[in-house]
């Protein structure tokens, strides 16, 4: 039964035929595999596996279509909760074109700027997960279902290969990057309820006030200084800050732990949240990382989300691992998102600001730097063993790299420099999501490119 009692249900008296005059099956269509309808606040479509398997024939596939044209035309997000086997082998083909006809009707409701969100109870394989049960925002899995385009006995006794334990699984899925939650059985319904922004799951919070404001060592210079400060241990980074200024957060899970988005609630307003953090890994985004703030980014654009990014990174990983991943192609991806982003976005840099792997996720309307925060065009140990040969001289060429908040304000590549307070920065996102305009990015960068240009 739906996660809510139907407030209305659709098309239930819709009956199917027999096409391929199945042996046996012109007497069985009594009931069908899917119930569509409506709650209160938003659309269902939910499979039944005690019915044909859940698969899906011409009548699972006409009220998938129906519901989702309802559902723009009501304005619902959709909840599509799976149980299948795929599609129905007893109405053949007429149930294989099934499949683009609910994926297109997915699509149209995508396109009308609606969420749409999945779990994935067990088992959900082949046509229904292959089409309208993947075009989702974000999707659970129930802990423990099968997921997967074929079923585990389908794979073996077609491909005679033996599958481990851990394959086709919920767990499996969530390693690989293709659901966002694992979640209980138990908790359907709050998982449901948050991803639609009708009930509030905070982050936890872990470091809540700035590194000791102790007198900065000047001995190495001022800026080298703002780096040591912008790096120091137990200073909240990006995702800390997503704790400190978020209601709430569902989400979005990407394979690299460095690269956190969620949909999130700033003070009653629903938006996207991309946070770098620090403290996972090197705290050096990779591809992956980078292809969750441009899956991020869609989102947003498709739903008029603002845009909320919170940086915080010595740059992007430079490895063999990250050159074969494409790293250079996904920063530039992420960089075009940003830019053709129609909705507000705002950055700000938290702690450290490194090259390319940082500005592709601050290319926004408004962008702003921490007081002690630090911006620059290459770590300075890059710097130094770029032009001395010597990474040890990082604290000396830091110097000239004009990476402080105060030379970021007045080279034009910031809007403004923030004191770091929960309050400060709430209130300058608070002003600055509310005043932002789609392309006030490009002033800002063309604004401080004109200066140097004769």
């Amino acid at each position: 039964m739906p996660l809510h009692a139907l407030q209305t249900e659709w098309d239930a008296d819709l009956r199917g035929g027999d096409p391929l005059g199945f042996p046996g099956y012109g007497s069985a269509r009594d009931r069908e595999s899917v119930v569509t309808g409506r709650t209160e606040h938003y659309a269902v479509i939910e499979t039944c596996f005690d019915v044909h398997g859940g698969s899906m024939g011409a009548v699972h596939g006409e009220r998938v279509v129906r519901a989702y044209r309802r559902a723009v035309d009501e304005r619902l997000p959709m909840v599509v909760l799976t149980r299948t086997g795929g599609a129905r082998m007893q109405e053949g083909m007429v149930s294989l074109i099934q499949m683009p006809r609910c994926s297109g009707a997915a699509r149209a409701h995508a396109a009308a700027g609606l969420l749409a969100v999945a779990v994935y109870r067990s088992p959900t394989t082949g046509g229904v997960f292959a089409s309208y049960g993947s075009l989702v925002d974000v999707r659970a899995a129930v802990t423990g279902a099968t997921v997967g385009f074929a079923g585990p006995r389908v794979v073996e006794l077609t491909l005679g290969e033996r599958l481990g334990a851990d394959s086709h699984t919920a767990e499996s899925a969530y390693a690989a990057g293709l659901v966002d939650a694992l979640i209980e059985d138990n908790e359907q319904t709050a998982w449901v309820e948050a991803a639609l922004g009708l009930r509030s799951t905070p982050l936890p919070v872990r470091f809540a006030e700035a590194a000791d404001a102790h007198t900065l060592d000047l001995s190495d210079g001022r800026a080298w200084a703002e780096v040591c400060r912008a790096r120091a241990a137990g200073r909240p980074s990006g995702l800390d800050w997503a704790a400190l200024l978020c209601d709430s957060w569902v989400d979005l899970h990407g394979l690299d732990p460095v690269v956190r988005a969620g949909l999130a609630a700033f003070e009653g307003q629903r938006l996207v949240v991309i946070a770098l953090d620090r403290y996972a890994s090197d705290g050096r985004p990779t591809a992956a990382g980078f292809r969750l703030a441009h899956r991020a980014t869609e989102i947003a654009a498709r739903l008029r989300l603002p845009i909320l990014s919170l940086i915080d990174t010595p740059g992007a990983h430079p490895g063999p691992l990250s050159e074969a991943a494409g790293i250079a192609r996904e920063i530039a991806r992420t960089m075009a998102a940003f830019d053709a982003c129609r909705t507000p976005t705002v950055a700000v840099c938290v702690g450290e600001g490194g090259s390319g792997g940082a500005l592709a996720l601050a290319h926004t309307d408004r962008l702003f730097v921490l007081e002690h925060g630090v911006f620059s065009v290459i770590a300075p140990e890059g710097a130094a063993a770029i032009l001395e040969r010597d990474a040890g001289k990082a604290a000396d060429v830091a110097e000239r790299l004009r990476l402080t908040s105060g030379d970021l304000l007045d080279l034009g590549i910031v809007d403004a420099v923030v004191p770091e307070t929960v309050d400060a920065v709430r209130a300058c996102v608070r002003t600055a999501l509310a005043e932002a305009e789609p392309g006030d990015r490009h002033r800002r960068v063309d604004q401080a490119t004109a200066r140097w240009v004769q």
